[in-house]
């Protein structure tokens, strides 16, 4: 059975979706920062990189126009969104708090 994305996001764990591109120079720089807030988190959330010009569609879906576009879904729901890169503990105070 495929999993789609709209199964990913309605799970029941917090989801971080980043959009991202392979030409993106920013992109390259959140990859690490993600990796490491994903070994800190563990299970408890999970992250998914959607390259925006493999997935247009999707992209268009959520209006995404730069990248990276970060958007956290909750039960489904966008709870949270920003553009650009993140450092690496505002994303895990950023997950602490949507996690309660």
């Amino acid at each position: 059975m495929k999993t789609t994305f709209k199964d990913i996001i309605e799970s029941n764990k917090i989801v971080l979706v980043d959009f991202s591109a392979e030409w993106c120079g920013p992109c390259k720089v959140l990859g690490p920062i993600l990796k490491e807030v994903k070994d800190e988190v563990g299970d408890t959330v999970k992250i998914i990189k959607i390259d925006v010009d493999k997935n247009q569609q999707l992209s268009a879906q959520y209006k995404v126009m730069g990248v990276p576009t970060l958007i956290l879904f909750k039960d489904g729901v966008q709870a949270w969104r920003q553009s650009g890169v993140m450092q690496k503990q505002e994303l895990l105070d950023l997950l602490q708090s949507k996690a309660s």
